[in-house]
């Protein structure tokens, strides 16, 4: 499992964009990483929306964006299209991504218990060190408080 202020195990998965990604990749960036519990669905949408709307303003942070959840990757190809995403999805259908990142939680569902991802968002430093995660996340306004710390840890390089 990671841990805030270690370096984050390198790992692959597939994506969107018919690759497969590893988080070595990313190197020399920084790298938000965000679990949501399933494409086409309201706070999902409103979610990588938030991101796309502010991609510019991630970019001239020197960081890219990763969306991750369960569904498969011919999902992904459309929820991604549909929305004009311009970041990848990760498609993690054995759950070892959400396992690494610890957000496989018990969820209530229309009285009924579940598992499913619990949306959270994580930043990794160009080195590969997990710097800030947010977890239980609340959509509105969550893209400004990322933009935040990241402005926040650009602000202490300098």
């Amino acid at each position: 499992m990671i841990t805030l202020g270690k370096p984050v195990p390198d790992f692959e998965a597939l994506s969107t964009g018919d690759k497969t990604v590893k988080l070595s990749e990313y190197r020399g960036k920084y790298l938000v990483i965000y679990f949501y519990p399933k494409d086409n669905t309201p706070g999902c949408i409103l979610e990588g929306q938030s991101f796309r709307d502010n991609i510019d303003r991630f970019t001239a942070l020197n960081a890219d964006i990763v969306g991750v959840s369960r569904d498969s990757v011919r999902v992904h190809e459309g929820f991604k299209c549909k929305q004009e995403f311009p970041f990848d999805l990760l498609s993690d259908p054995d759950e070892k991504l959400c396992q690494l990142f610890d957000v496989i939680k018990m969820k209530n569902m229309y009285g009924k218990q579940v598992r499913g991802i619990e949306r959270s968002t994580f930043l990794i430093n160009p080195e590969g060190q997990l710097v800030r995660e947010w977890r239980k996340v609340k959509v509105k306004a969550h893209c400004e408080e990322v933009l935040q710390a990241l402005n926040e840890l650009k602000g202490e390089q300098a």
